[in-house]
C-alpha cells in the first residue's frame, strides 16, 4: 500500500484508450487514496479520474493548476498538504508526468524538501516509439519540440542528424499535431536519403501507426498526420 505522505506521479492514457489496457490496477488504488491533485487542466483531469472510477467523489477533491505560468512560490505551496500528512498526485494531460510537460518543476522542489516521489507505471509515447523504431535504445536523446521558425528548425534538424552519425545516437522529437506535416517536409528535404526516420502516430490507440523507413523511401508516400499526436525519431 501507500508509503508515508508522498508525491505520486500518475500516468494518463495517450488518447481515447481503455484505461485497463495501459494502466495497472494498482494505479487506481493509489488514485482513490489521494484527495489532492496537481494538474495541467482541471476539466481533463476530472474526466480521467471519472474514467478511472465512475464512483469517485470528484467534488471532494482539491485541484492545483500547474502550467508554464505557475510561479515557484505557487509550486512550493502546492506541496503543503504533504506536510500535513496527505499525499498528492500529479496528473499530466497525456502520458507520464514530467516527460515533455511542466511537472518536473514541482518534482524538483519535492526532491529538495526530501518528500518521497513515487512514479507509477504507465504509457510513455517517447519510450514506446523508441521500442518500436528499431533504433539504438542504448543511446538516445529526446529533444521535445523543435523551433517553430523554419530556418531554426532546419538548423536543429541538421544538428540532430550530425549527432546520429557522430555519436551513433537515436534522436527523438515531437511537434504540435497541426504542424506535423510541415515538420516531415523539413525532415525529408534536410536529412540524408539514407537516414532512417520513424514516424509513430496515435500510439496505443486503435489508429496506431508506427513505421520506420529511410528518408528516400518516405519521399514516395507520407501518411496523413494532421492533428495526430506523433513522435519522430531519426537514426542511421
Amino acid at each position: 500500500m501507500m508509503l508515508a505522505a508522498s508525491l505520486y506521479l500518475i500516468p494518463v492514457t495517450l488518447g481515447e484508450t481503455e484505461i485497463s489496457k495501459v494502466l495497472p490496477p494498482y494505479n487506481k488504488e493509489i488514485i482513490l487514496s489521494i484527495r489532492h491533485f496537481i494538474v495541467e487542466n482541471i476539466r481533463t483531469a476530472r474526466r480521467f479520474l471519472k474514467q478511472t472510477d465512475p464512483e469517485i467523489d470528484i467534488d471532494g477533491l482539491t485541484f492545483y493548476i500547474l502550467n508554464k505560468h505557475t510561479s515557484d512560490a505557487e509550486l512550493s505551496g502546492f506541496l503543503k498538504p504533504i506536510e500535513d500528512g496527505h499525499s498528492i498526485g500529479i496528473i499530466s494531460e497525456a502520458g507520464c508526468p514530467a516527460i515533455a510537460d511542466p511537472g518536473a518543476d514541482v518534482i524538483a522542489i519535492a526532491q529538495k524538501k526530501n518528500i518521497p516521489v513515487v512514479p507509477l507505471v504507465g504509457p510513455s509515447s517517447v519510450l514506446l516509439a523508441l521500442m518500436a523504431s528499431g533504433f539504438n535504445g542504448q543511446s538516445f536523446a529526446f529533444h521535445g519540440y523543435l523551433p517553430i521558425d523554419a530556418g531554426e528548425r532546419i538548423k536543429a534538424l541538421k544538428t540532430l542528424e550530425q549527432r546520429v552519425y557522430s555519436e551513433n545516437q537515436t534522436q527523438l522529437f515531437i511537434e504540435t499535431p497541426y504542424r506535423n506535416e510541415r515538420l516531415v517536409e523539413d525532415i525529408l528535404k534536410t536529412c540524408k536519403p539514407a537516414t532512417r526516420l520513424c514516424i509513430a502516430a496515435d500510439i496505443t490507440l486503435s489508429s496506431e501507426f508506427i513505421k520506420t523507413k529511410s528518408v528516400a523511401e518516405w519521399k514516395k508516400q507520407v501518411p496523413e498526420l494532421s492533428k495526430r499526436p506523433c513522435i519522430f525519431a531519426i537514426y542511421q
